[in-house]
């Protein structure tokens, strides 16, 4: 949308403030997945937000746009469960298209339910409570609370695989040393990833089922000492060793945890080895969460990471430059860079580095 209007580099940025305080303000507002419904619920809300402000709508049609997007992207949680499809990654860009589409629809005068929130049939009838979004409260720091991912997996999975990177690492385990592992996690963690409400978890065949499995992903982890994109190729997600190890890996909810939960997203990993003596590793965070940001450096190469097999280094360079830079310079500059981007790798990648 950013293109489409030709904004500066300042403007997008700001409308993505937008989106994201529309995004974190609904979020911490409803458990939106407990209650059955996909967070793409919020995501058509921040979209629809962040594309009215960059085509200057005033307030009545951003909130209409708003209030039709969510009124049409009423997604389910259906798609997180097992198995899990190829539909769990495309279904936020399905979301986000569709809110752009809506947003200009009311930029042409189309408006939308005003009852979205609190008429009849409004989302807090739907889930039974209040929605409080703060309106009066301008401020645009919701993205300070958010999180960076440094591995390839969802967001439950990152201190777990941390804590088992680092058991590996500082006790110098190989595979072979492991007869079982323990993961325990706060309840909406082992629902989601560790065989709970949304299924279970035993054999993962497919990266989208992989990605979402905390049993494959500490194993895998302790199987290669990375969780990176290597780790999500269908031939090595079916590979013998790393089947047969996630069978060990035992993942239940720890009541303790979840009551610190969302104060704290700790998990507990402990690893019995064979002959039965056991080590432990309990962590709150990790590089990349609120507590621990990651670094400009640390994003830069995260992102000379993954898209290394895709860009050659002069491509790469010009592109953090630009975003280094983004205020000063035209959307439409990063995005004619990101085009020259290759649709398919054209290099392995490299050992992940973070």
């Amino acid at each position: 949308m950013a293109e489409h209007t030709d904004a500066s580099g300042a403007d997008f940025l700001l409308a993505l403030a937008i989106a994201y305080e529309v995004q974190c303000r609904f979020s911490a507002a409803v458990p939106v997945m407990a209650r059955g419904l996909n967070h793409a619920l919020q995501l058509s809300m921040s979209a629809a937000a962040g594309a009215a402000r960059l085509l200057g709508l005033d307030a009545t049609a951003t909130a209409d746009a708003i209030a039709a997007s969510a009124a049409d992207n009423v997604s389910l949680a259906a798609v997180h469960s097992e198995p899990v499809s190829t539909w769990k990654g495309i279904s936020p860009a399905i979301t986000g298209m569709r809110a752009v589409y809506v947003t200009l629809l009311c930029q042409r005068g189309f408006t939308g339910p005003a009852a979205l929130i609190d008429g009849p049939n409004g989302l807090q009838q739907l889930f039974d409570q209040s929605i409080d979004l703060r309106p009066a409260d301008r401020s645009l720091t919701a993205v300070h609370s958010t999180y960076l991912k440094q591995y390839c997996s969802l967001i439950h999975g990152q201190v777990v695989i941390d804590a088992v990177l680092a058991l590996r690492e500082l006790h110098h385990l190989r595979a072979t040393d492991v007869d079982r592992v323990s993961l325990e996690v706060f309840r909406g963690a082992y629902d989601f990833a560790g065989g709970g409400a949304y299924g279970n978890k035993d054999r993962p065949w497919t990266k989208e089922q992989a990605d979402y499995n905390l049993k494959y992903l500490a194993a895998v982890a302790l199987l290669d000492g990375a969780v990176g994109p290597a780790q999500l190729e269908t031939d090595r997600i079916r590979r013998a060793d790393v089947q047969g190890l996630l069978e060990r890996v035992d993942v239940r909810a720890a009541d303790d945890l979840t009551a610190a939960y969302p104060e704290r997203t700790a998990a507990r990993v402990g690893v019995q080895l064979q002959g039965g003596r056991e080590i432990w590793r309990e962590q709150d965070d990790f590089e990349g969460s609120p507590t621990r940001p990651m670094t400009w450096l640390r994003v830069v190469d995260k992102f000379n990471w993954l898209s290394e097999p895709f860009t050659g280094e002069q491509l790469r360079t010009e592109i953090v430059d630009a975003i280094a830079g983004l205020e000063h310079i035209r959307v439409s500059e990063l995005a004619q860079l990101l085009g020259a981007v290759s649709p398919v790798a054209k290099e392995p990648r490299a050992r992940l580095r973070l």
